[in-house]
C-alpha cells in the first residue's frame, strides 16, 4: 500500500503532533529525524504519535503537504495591472526575492531538494505548486503587456521569459541564503537584485515605451 493510500487518524492532538514533526523535519531532514525526537518536540508519547502516523514516511508526507499548501501561489498577489509595467515587475520581483530568502522559503526548498530522490512525487508537486505556478501566472501577465504594446510582439516563448525574470529576481539572494545563511542578505541587496532584474528584463523584452519608464 502506498503512502497516498493510507488513512491518517485525526484526533485531539493531531495538529500538535504535526507541528512537532514539522519543526524536526525542517531542522534535521528525513533521515536525521528520529521518532523519539519528534515525540519529544510535540510533547506527546510515542504511542500517541504512532496512533496518528504508523510510520515516519507517512508523517513526512503529511508535513510536506502542509508546507506545499503554504507554498501555493496566489496569482492575485503577483500582478497589479493598473500600475505601470516596471512597478508591477518590481512588486513581483520583491515578492519572489523575499520568499526565496525567508526561513520558510529556504527551508522548504532545501528539504524538497534533499528528499527529492526519496519522495519524488512530493518534489514534483513542490515544483508544480511553486515555481511552475508562479511562472504560468507571470506568463499570462506578460501576454497582456504584449497586447498593450509594452513587450515585444515576437517573444518566442513567454513561459521562458517569465522563468527568466523569476530567476533574475531570486537566484543571487537565494544562493547566498542557502549557502551562507539569512544574515548574508539584507534589504538593500534584495532591492538591487530586483532592480537589476527589472532593468535587464525590460532591456531585452520591453518596447521603447516600457524602457522609457526606466529612465523616468
Amino acid at each position: 500500500m502506498g503512502i497516498e493510500e493510507r488513512i491518517i487518524t485525526r484526533g485531539r492532538k493531531f495538529d500538535q503532533v504535526l507541528e512537532g514533526a514539522r519543526r524536526v523535519f525542517m531542522r534535521e531532514g528525513f533521515a536525521g529525524a528520529s521518532v523519539d525526537d519528534i515525540a519529544r518536540e510535540a510533547a506527546v508519547s510515542k504511542a500517541t504519535l504512532y496512533n496518528y502516523f504508523p510510520d515516519k514516511r507517512l508523517m513526512f508526507d503529511a508535513v510536506f503537504r502542509e508546507e506545499l499548501e503554504r507554498q501555493r501561489v496566489d496569482g492575485t498577489e503577483l500582478v497589479a495591472t493598473d500600475l505601470p509595467i516596471d512597478q508591477v515587475l518590481r512588486f513581483t520581483g520583491h515578492l519572489i526575492a523575499n520568499h526565496a530568502v525567508s526561513e520558510f522559503g529556504s527551508r522548504t526548498l532545501r528539504l524538497a531538494i534533499a528528499e527529492a530522490e526519496r519522495f519524488p512525487a512530493l518534489a514534483r508537486e513542490y515544483y508544480v505548486i511553486g515555481p511552475a505556478a508562479l511562472q504560468c501566472t507571470l506568463a499570462e501577465q506578460l501576454k497582456r503587456w504584449q497586447d498593450e504594446g509594452m513587450l515585444r510582439g515576437n517573444i518566442p516563448d513567454l513561459g521562458l521569459a517569465a522563468e527568466c525574470f523569476v530567476s533574475l529576481s531570486a537566484v543571487g539572494v537565494r544562493e547566498r541564503v542557502l549557502l551562507k545563511g539569512r544574515d548574508s542578505v539584507d534589504d538593500d541587496m534584495i532591492r538591487r537584485s530586483v532592480d537589476n532584474a527589472v532593468e535587464m528584463f525590460l532591456s531585452h523584452y520591453g518596447t521603447d515605451a516600457a524602457r522609457d519608464l526606466l529612465r523616468c
